[in-house]
């Protein structure tokens, strides 16, 4: 059951960032976004990926390698639309 609330809550912060990345690359627009909190954002996923990595806890590796693309990607068009 546990596990079930770390999926679940892996889902929903993870797919919070995909409106954004939609929104960026429909507008062609991310002046409003600040770079530094994206870079910042994913340092910090990366380090999750690794705790979640480490301590074998399938919610936190899964959630945090698509954060992290989806920050990837998110950065790309940031700076790409500035």
């Amino acid at each position: 059951m546990i596990e079930w609330i770390g999926f679940a809550a892996a889902a929903l912060t993870t797919l919070s960032f995909l409106p954004q990345l939609v929104k960026t690359g429909m507008t062609r627009s991310a002046g409003d976004l600040s770079l530094t909190m994206l870079i910042a954002f994913g340092a910090g996923v990366a380090l999750w990926l690794v705790y979640g990595v480490a301590l074998q806890a399938r919610p936190l590796v899964l959630a945090n390698a698509i954060s992290l693309l989806l920050t990837l990607g998110q950065l790309a068009l940031t700076l790409r639309y500035r």
